[in-house]
């Protein structure tokens, strides 16, 4: 079986593996983002995944360590693989993993210590004795930890104008449409009204939330994203004028959609939860 056969193989078993380890592909309408032949990131389940190729050795002296020897050469390409993936992924609009591993040997250590305790969640062996490895870790956690930023607190709330009455009721979430605007997914994404005032972002929420689901869920359907549990019953709707920053990972909302988000405490309070839908292509 040819390397590339055998990975489209596995691109064909890996939601059976994934679910096998806790850890699944995105669903119909899930946000999975190719990243070279290689890796992939799943900004709807919050795992990133990396695929690599090992022979097996002419000196092995059986085919018994001719097998172990080629899924150890397996794994070390694919944790490369996924290093390679890690290194992409957008903190912010600004930012990448890789610039703060430049910058930082402390989180360049912990990359390396996340990439190498990944799971290994497939092994496709051929005729010839080659195997093929798939590895995968996730998002939130102890990674999410490391890249998200500290709370700033004391958040500028958008006041509603004079006069004008607060929403006669309280929605459990938000949802914003971000389709058509060419927004791309971050760890650590911000919402601002049109005048460029932060609406959400780490100033907003419990920091022990975002570690543990992450900031925002991205989906592609509008109606997977209105019955997710993470806005619950009654989500409010906003439409995304643009993106922000070089990373086009922010959002710009309106004015008077971010004076009804933050028209009520009970927003604030699902804010603080992170219970924040994104819409994507």
């Amino acid at each position: 079986m040819t390397r590339q056969l055998l990975r489209g193989v596995l691109v064909l078993v890996a939601v059976g593996a994934l679910a096998g380890a806790g850890l699944t592909w995105a669903q119909l309408g899930g946000v999975v983002e190719p990243a070279g032949a290689d890796g992939a990131i799943d900004w709807t389940k919050g795992v990133v995944t990396a695929t690599g190729f090992g022979a097996p050795p002419p000196n092995a002296v059986n085919a018994a360590q001719a097998r172990a020897m080629a899924e150890r050469a397996a794994f070390l390409v694919a944790t490369r693989n996924l290093l390679e993936t890690v290194k992409g992924i957008r903190v912010d609009s600004a930012t990448l993993v890789e610039n703060m591993i430049v910058s930082s040997d402390v989180i360049k250590t912990e990359v390396s210590g996340f990439v190498q305790g990944a799971q290994i969640i497939k092994k496709q062996v051929s005729p010839d004795g080659s195997v093929m490895v798939t590895v995968a870790m996730k998002l939130t956690g102890d990674f999410s930890n490391t890249f998200l930023p500290q709370s700033s607190g004391g958040v500028e709330v958008v006041p509603i104008p004079q006069g004008q009455a607060p929403p006669s009721a309280a929605f459990t979430g938000l949802i914003v449409d971000a389709r058509g605007i060419g927004v791309r997914p971050a760890v650590a994404p911000k919402i601002r009204n049109e005048e460029g005032r932060e609406v959400y972002g780490s100033a907003f929420v419990n920091r022990q939330y975002a570690v543990e689901q992450g900031m925002v869920g991205y989906l592609k359907d509008v109606e997977s994203a209105k019955g997710n549990p993470r806005v619950t019953d009654r989500p409010l709707m906003v439409k995304a004028l643009k993106t922000d920053g070089p990373n086009k990972t922010d959002l710009v909302i309106s004015n008077s959609d971010a004076q009804v988000l933050h028209g009520m405490k009970e927003h604030l309070t699902f804010l603080e939860k992170a219970r924040v839908m994104v819409i994507l292509d």
